[in-house]
């Protein structure tokens, strides 16, 4: 009995299996999953998959055309010929919304405008030191305070030098030797007695020269036949005394620095110049001075010199002005407001506006027309007052957008549009 039912059911198998192999050998099954709705779901997935395959094979083959590009030549960050910049599209009316404003790129006149802050000094030019070479005692002091104005030949001081006196009295000695040897009755000696006179008296007469005693002092030794007991120390020009060592009866030695006289009939301006702005500085340039303790009233000046090192802490340099004071007002360590005007040339150039700074590019958005902007990579040079330097990225006569362009840039960013490094070079 049950070797029966094993052989009918091993029978069934069978037909079974051959039913199958029927039903999917002729087609059939596509009626039978239609009828049991599950046809519907095998055809989406399988557009699914092949669109997969399709878009796997379309990255390899740009792969390999990337690199066929590149054995090739093709300058990097252009796009292969063909294929479409990326652009992002603003219809008219929200860039009226936004406010979006377009502009040329176009080669115009660039100047640049360098305003600092400057400090009046010293002209170290007509800078004076007064000191004495002998050494001595002061005995009178006529100048007795800092600040006061002399005139040149003004006499500032009176030294005693027990030297310089004994020096007069060999002058005055050997005076009376030369006229002494002029009454010897033997011609021959009396000639010899008063040239080595001669000699010796020009000698004393050159010491006393080089210890600062004028002509007339000297005639005036010569004439009252008395040594004089103190040497005038006068002013060498005319100005202002700006430091003052000289006491009364303190002792002095010889090249000790007893006055600073400085005539402020001509100052300098000294102003910090950026580290990033030397270049543009020559000797030579026109600037434009003025303080606010006069407002309305401005000095012109060219710039005299630039000197040679930074200052570490600032990382600025210093440029220097002279400018005429001939009445005084200008007094040291005044400051002042510098304006530096310097012609750039003709050069590419696009509003400052147009210009976003990522941080690590510099992008602008060319106006393709009807509503598309194409961001694009460029690379900045001078900057002036409001426009600045393309120095490659753009040609002269594509519009970029000049307003509203961080609105563009969001809507390009979520719309995920990029830059492509590079640009076009005018």
């Amino acid at each position: 009995m049950k070797k029966r039912k094993m052989i009918v059911f091993a029978i069934c198998l069978l037909v079974a299996a051959g039913i199958l192999s029927y039903i999917f050998y002729t087609g059939s099954w596509k009626k039978v999953a239609e009828k049991m709705g599950i046809a519907k779901a095998v055809k989406v997935a399988m557009p699914a998959a092949t669109e997969q395959q399709a878009g796997g094979a379309a990255a390899d083959a740009q792969t390999k055309s990337d690199m066929g590009n590149m054995n090739m030549g093709q300058p990097r960050g252009e796009a292969p010929a063909g294929e479409e910049t990326p652009t992002v599209e603003i219809p008219t009316d929200k860039q009226q919304l936004i406010g979006v404003k377009t502009v040329k790129a176009a080669i115009m006149p660039l100047q640049k405008v360098i305003r600092t802050v400057g400090r009046i000094e010293y002209d170290e030019q007509k800078l004076a030191t007064v000191n004495t070479k002998i050494e001595g005692w002061i005995e009178k002091l006529y100048v007795d305070y800092t600040g006061r104005y002399v005139k040149k030949g003004e006499p500032l001081a009176e030294v005693y030098s027990p030297e310089l006196v004994a020096t007069q009295k060999e002058f005055l000695n050997t005076l009376r030797w030369a006229s002494q040897g002029k009454e010897v009755k033997d011609e021959r000696v009396s000639m010899l007695l008063t040239k080595d006179a001669d000699v010796i008296l020009e000698a004393a007469r050159e010491r006393l020269r080089l210890w600062d005693i004028s002509e007339e002092q000297i005639k005036q030794i010569e004439q009252t036949g008395k040594p004089v007991r103190t040497l005038t120390i006068y002013s060498p020009v005319s100005g202002f005394v700006i430091q003052k060592m000289a006491i009364q009866g303190v002792r002095v030695m010889p090249g000790e620095k007893l006055f600073d006289v400085v005539d402020l009939s001509t100052v300098w301006i000294v102003s910090d110049i950026y580290e990033y702005e030397l270049p543009l500085i020559k000797v030579g340039q026109m600037a434009r001075i003025g303080l606010s303790y006069f407002p309305g009233k401005e000095f012109s000046s060219r710039v005299d010199y630039v000197y040679p090192s930074l200052a570490g802490d600032t990382r600025t340099a210093k440029a220097r002005f002279t400018i005429p004071n001939p009445d005084g007002v200008l007094k040291p360590q005044m400051f002042t407001n510098v304006e530096i005007k310097i012609n750039l040339g003709s050069r590419l150039a696009v509003p400052t506006a147009a210009v976003i700074d990522t941080g690590m590019r510099q992008i602008v958005y060319v106006d393709k027309g009807e509503g598309n902007f194409e961001p694009r990579e460029v690379m900045p040079g001078l900057r002036s007052e409001d426009m600045v330097e393309i120095i490659h990225g753009l040609k002269a006569g594509e519009k970029v957008s000049s307003s509203a362009n961080f609105l563009i840039d969001s809507e390009a960013q979520l719309k995920g549009v990029q830059a492509m490094p590079g640009g076009h070079k005018h």
